[in-house]
């Protein structure tokens, strides 16, 4: 404890107030004797030994035994003074304050320095003296803009943190109790959920085969092998741990492949997959390495952008698509497709991009899509006359009126059913109780990413659903600490600019990622010293201003479309022409017919392929 307190206080700018010191005593040896200036520098090293060693250092040669019994009860876990970062704690402020009025100080002495260099000591006419002030306010309005943004950053980010919780795992204790047979079975997923490791991932390679954007990463269950789709209509299946594209196929879609998932106790011999062209198609592999063929089971009039697989079903999964239907998929029938809802707010179709099974109540199902939304549905027991057969709706609070258009881009469960994870567009991520009731708030919001331009995935990470993870438009990877709501790493993922896919592996601590670029990126804790989030402030900051502004553009819009509208109404107060025969203006996009089913045009039903 004595050690945790040491680092919160270092946190809280202890550091800073040795810095302080340390500038006074450099100012009393520089006004000082030649001498004195002498003996500083002779004592300098000594000094900077002595501020270092005020910060732990992990696994130093050369260490004191004492120092190496305190080391064992050390937990890795609790790297908070290194590897977190927050806009809103006192002490950093203190020491951002600090450094500012340093800054504040420096600056001034060197435009006084400058005025003093200047022919004819400081200025004698009007026009240099006035050039200087010009220079002096334009110097300040910049310093106290970014004064403002930083601390309009602290709010907006403030009202929703928590304070971190204590480590839950301790590597040496638990390393020990494993080499004696004490909860070796409960190792592996502490170590996949601690705090420490998550705040050492690091890039470990790549995996190339693509020729376009990678829309899709699923581990099959035992975390062996990882299925990929992509733009280039190719589905590939990885032995990812020696980075070898053991089998590729074409997937026999005609446009983006959206996902492709293994069906669980299917010997990952059989994987269902979704894409822009609305097919639903399944590909049955051969212990071999080979793809026997992929068959047609289902079609939607629209975009299929999810599927959710039953936990315990190797036949049986759902499709969601932007016709607003939900397909119940069962590979025993000669019709596999059965349209389970059309999902509709009042009279009107809700296009859907995600879907997901409740892996404690198998019979209960999450959609979200083109309003804001999260439904859940019963599969026993959905009447679309009573309520369109909604079992509950969540959404958070300040969006139910909202008039900007917001849609969730993704939703998925926790681990054991209890939690739900909704990401919207041009908005935040929300974390739901799915036992509450009908129209309950959210319990947790998660800030700092940009999803804007692309179906942006979310998801849990951890044997226990500890922490949430989602990509960025800026290109970057984010993880919170579910509880706090705080950021504990931050990574540079696609170059391309967005990060669209994030999959945690089953069993091990580490994930999968792709987006934009045409590779899979492998992520795994190695890194050996814990992250020091460099650079996350710039780029929340940047991640704001430009939702910020997109949504005073959209605004802006709306207004002008309105005037426009009412303008054209006043000018056209005559009756309108006959409409043509059979016109309806009420008509929704063909794709929202509620009639999509598996017998519609698509493409090939079956396809015979050969592997690459």
């Amino acid at each position: 404890m004595a050690e945790a307190d040491g680092k919160s206080t270092l946190l809280n700018g202890g550091s800073e107030d040795k810095d302080t010191g340390e500038d006074q005593h450099k100012e009393e040896d520089a006004s000082g004797s030649k001498e004195g200036q002498t003996q500083s520098s002779q004592d300098a090293p000594k000094e900077t030994k002595e501020a270092s060693g005020d910060k732990p250092m992990p696994d130093v040669e050369g260490e004191t035994g004492a120092n190496r019994e305190g080391e064992d009860e050390e937990d890795t876990d609790s790297m908070d003074g290194s590897g977190l970062y927050s806009l809103t704690e006192d002490g950093e402020r203190e020491s951002e304050g600090g450094r500012r009025e340093r800054a504040k100080e420096k600056d001034g002495g060197k435009r006084a320095a400058r005025k003093r260099n200047r022919p004819g000591g400081g200025g004698t006419t009007n026009h240099s003296s006035s050039s200087d002030e010009d220079d002096d306010d334009e110097e300040d309005e910049e310093q106290k803009d970014e004064e403002d943004d930083d601390e309009a950053m602290e709010a907006w980010l403030g009202a929703e943190l928590r304070d971190m919780r204590g480590p839950i795992w301790r590597a040496v204790p638990s390393l020990r109790s494993r080499e004696i047979g004490k909860e070796s079975h409960q190792f592996v997923r502490r170590v996949c959920g601690a705090r420490g490791l998550v705040q050492r991932l690091e890039l470990q390679g790549r995996l190339e085969r693509h020729t376009g954007c990678v829309n899709t990463l699923h581990f099959n269950p035992s975390g062996t092998r990882l299925a990929s789709g992509s733009d280039d209509l190719r589905v590939v299946i990885w032995d990812w741990a020696v980075r070898r594209a053991e089998l590729e196929f074409d997937s026999g879609h005609k446009s983006n492949v959206f996902q492709a998932k293994f069906l669980p106790h299917s010997g990952d011999s059989t994987l269902a997959m979704c894409a822009r062209d609305g097919q639903i198609r399944v590909a049955e592999l051969s212990a071999t390495q080979r793809c026997k063929n992929t068959k047609r089971v289902a079609q939607h009039k629209g975009a299929a952008h999810k599927l959710a697989l039953e936990p315990d079903s190797p036949c049986s999964f759902l499709s969601a698509g932007e016709d607003a239907v939900v397909f119940g998929i069962d590979l025993r029938l000669d019709r596999p497709a059965n349209k389970l809802v059309v999902v509709k707010e009042g009279d009107k179709k809700v296009g859907l991009y995600t879907i997901f099974v409740n892996p404690a109540k198998t019979q209960h199902f999450a959609v979200g899509g083109r309003d804001q939304y999260v439904r859940i549905y019963d599969q026993r027991k959905i009447n679309e006359n009573d309520n369109n057969g909604v079992l509950k709706k969540f959404c958070p609070s300040h969006l139910v009126s909202s008039e900007s258009k917001t849609n969730i881009t993704c939703l998925v469960y926790s681990h054991d059913g209890t939690e739900l994870l909704a990401s919207y567009n041009d908005e935040d991520i929300y974390l739901f109780d799915s036992n509450h009731s009908d129209g309950a708030d959210y319990r947790r919001r998660y800030k700092g990413h940009r999803n804007n331009a692309t179906v942006k995935g979310v998801n849990f990470y951890g044997p226990s659903s500890e922490f949430v993870v989602s990509g960025s438009d800026c290109g970057h990877i984010y993880l919170w600490d579910k509880y706090s709501a705080r950021i504990v790493q931050f990574m540079e993922g696609d170059r391309g600019g967005v990060v669209n896919c994030l999959e945690p592996h089953p069993h091990l601590p580490g994930m999968a990622t792709s987006g934009l670029d045409h590779d899979i990126k492998l992520w795994a804790p190695t890194a050996e010293v814990p992250t020091g989030l460099k650079g996350l402030k710039e780029v929340m900051k940047k991640n704001k201003r430009e939702r910020d502004e997109d949504s005073m553009r959209h605004g802006d819009q709306y207004d002008t479309q309105l005037l426009w509208f009412l303008m054209r109404h006043m000018r056209n107060r005559r009756p309108p022409r006959a409409r043509r025969e059979g016109a309806d203006p009420d008509t929704d996009e063909s794709w929202s017919s509620p009639d999509s089913s598996d017998e519609e045009e698509g493409g090939p039903d079956h396809v015979q392929c050969m592997s690459s």
